[in-house]
């Protein structure tokens, strides 16, 4: 196509005009972009530092997060170990309800709430000592109920290995069998979602996520049915960047604590209970490429194994989801009397 000299003088300047727009377009959203930012710093700044609702403990080389109700007798404690990257706030029913009658101890594993990061390995046995080192320095003493919510189901199983008589008991809330992901056919994690993660920890640590939080007035953590002076303290969380470090650190050692809480499935009399709830999100599943009714069978299926892997046995399915079973206080309170008529059991 031959174009005259007019026409060319035209989309010259045509192309001018395209290109300083694009460049004030550009030069705004830039700008636009930098406010932002530094508004999230000045938050991060000027804020004032959270305080949590326990204590923090330290345990050598960090600080721990500690919170433990109801008074010390000659009953277990029980001990709970969150799911992966959960605070332990999610837990609060469960501490409220059972207070009265025993000592429970709800606590952060490093970089997860209101706990301080390590700089040692996330590894099964680490995070399982630096629990027991947690108990010691705090005064708690065995023996103990060890329940484990989700993730926190395999780290209750490799306590339990290592300090077998400190354990009088184990309680799994919804949690992971070490099978799960080959016998449900379960698809990896898709490789952006640690792209994201990185990407969310970023922005924290700029201050943009908590810039966000505050604006919707929504933590990313929110559960439903706990009271609003818990949730309020969800905006802690994303202050900075250090929950979703936290995580990402956990989460590479997925595999090895999968692989150690395989090898723990013979407990011969040990009290188990085990609480699973029947809600399943069948339309992500669906995109996933699972059968929302398979799913189902299996998880009930493989539930119930856990709680065979010893004679002592229970399961229990409740009315609720992943996290609903004990968000909800219905749901807490039929977890409660069941550890109540658990420790009555026991004799203690």
């Amino acid at each position: 196509m031959n174009l005259s000299l007019n026409q060319i003088i035209k989309l010259y300047i045509i192309m001018r005009i395209i290109w300083k727009v694009s460049k004030w377009i550009g030069t705004g959203i830039g700008s636009f972009l930098l406010l932002i930012i530094l508004i999230g710093l000045c938050l991060r700044i000027f804020s004032s530092k959270p305080q949590p609702p326990g204590e923090l403990v330290d345990i050598g080389r960090f600080k721990l997060h500690i919170n433990s109700k109801g008074a010390r007798n000659n009953k277990p404690t029980l001990v709970i170990e969150s799911g992966a990257g959960a605070p332990s706030e999610y837990y609060y029913w469960l501490g409220e309800g059972l207070k009265d009658g025993m000592r429970v101890v709800r606590y952060d594993r490093a970089g997860i709430g209101y706990s301080e990061m390590s700089n040692a390995p996330r590894d099964p046995e680490t995070v399982a000592r630096e629990l027991h080192t947690l108990l010691e320095k705090a005064g708690e003493s065995p023996p103990y109920i060890m329940a484990g919510h989700s993730y926190g189901g395999h780290y209750i199983r490799v306590f339990k290995q290592l300090y077998p008589n400190e354990v009088t008991a184990l309680v799994f809330l919804d949690s992971g069998h070490p099978d799960e992901h080959e016998r449900l056919n379960m698809p990896p994690s898709p490789t952006w979602l640690n792209s994201m993660y990185y990407a969310g920890a970023v922005l924290g640590d700029l201050g943009v996520l908590d810039l966000h939080t505050r604006i919707v007035k929504q933590s990313i953590l929110w559960a439903p049915g706990l009271p609003e002076e818990v949730t309020d303290r969800y905006l802690d969380y994303t202050l900075n960047g250090k929950y979703l470090w936290g995580y990402m650190e956990e989460e590479k050692w997925h595999d090895d604590l999968v692989e150690m809480s395989r090898k723990a499935m013979a407990f011969d009399t040990l009290p188990i209970r085990v609480f699973s709830g029947t809600h399943w999100n069948k339309k992500t599943l669906r995109k996933l490429g699972l059968d929302p009714n398979k799913i189902k069978v299996g998880r009930i299926r493989m539930q119930e194994e856990m709680a065979s892997i010893s004679t002592n046995g229970k399961v229990l399915f409740l009315d609720g989801g992943h996290i609903t079973i004990f968000s909800l206080k219905e749901n807490a309170d039929i977890i409660c009397k069941e550890i109540i008529q658990l420790v009555a059991e026991l004799e203690y």
